[in-house]
């Protein structure tokens, strides 16, 4: 009897110990079971947008953008063309956190399901190309953890997202807490520009942080800039 009532200790001492070590990186880092998953979905929406990037044009597109006269415009239709093709949860374009050496693919959507893989594009806000306020959702503490450190931009860091049809800079404006369901932060303000959102503070969706980003430099894709010469 007292070996069995050793042996259940044992057993009782070692799982507190693993509950608490897993505590610790949840609270440090992020929740190591989500981040796994994440990381998995990461893996296979990069294979996503690698097949885009390398996916030709087809012929209806490529005469769409020949007859487009200026370069916003084909970037505005590809943006549009990306979005129309693309299904919830897939893979749209990369984020790139230079500041904080960090990247991700993003996805279309910002429900739940969506958000489980990494940032995600608002669908009710324009792509990145179309002139307006793209909002950009991502979880602090779970699922790799995305803007954790959103808190850390400063003015003037830069933020890119690499999209099959063109590179776009953005540079921070600053960052600002707010209500979390003030939805006045991704509304139109007379200038290309890039939200992030996240819940504030960590371990808590009482609040949401806003990191405002303004457009400052656009790259286009090379079957962009090629449609221009035909």
């Amino acid at each position: 009897m007292r070996g069995a009532l050793r042996s259940l200790s044992t057993v009782l001492i070692v799982a507190g110990v693993l509950l608490i070590a897993d505590a610790i990186v949840a609270v440090t880092w992020q929740e190591p079971v989500s981040a796994f998953l994440a990381q998995r979905s990461q893996s296979r929406l990069a294979d996503q947008l690698d097949e885009l990037r390398e996916r030709p044009p087809t012929r209806v597109d490529e005469k769409a953008l020949a007859s487009l006269p200026t370069q916003s415009r084909r970037i505005k239709y590809a943006a549009r063309q990306l979005r129309r093709q693309t299904p919830a949860g897939g893979a749209l374009g990369r984020i790139v956190l230079t500041s904080l050496d960090k990247d991700f693919v993003m996805v279309d959507g910002d429900d739940p399901a969506s958000l489980r893989k990494g940032p995600g594009i608002y669908p009710d806000t324009p792509m990145p190309g179309e002139g307006g306020t793209t909002g950009i959702a991502g979880h602090r503490t779970t699922y790799l953890a995305p803007f954790r450190d959103i808190d850390s931009l400063e003015r003037g860091d830069r933020i890119e997202l690499e999209m099959p049809y063109g590179r776009f800079t953005y540079v921070v404006q600053g960052t600002e807490i707010v209500a979390p369901d003030d939805l006045s932060v991704i509304e139109p303000v007379g200038y290309e520009r890039i939200v992030l959102t996240a819940c504030h503070p960590l371990y808590s969706a009482a609040e949401r942080i806003v990191a405002y980003a303004k457009l400052a430099k656009v790259d286009p894709a090379r079957r962009i800039s090629d449609a221009a010469a035909r």
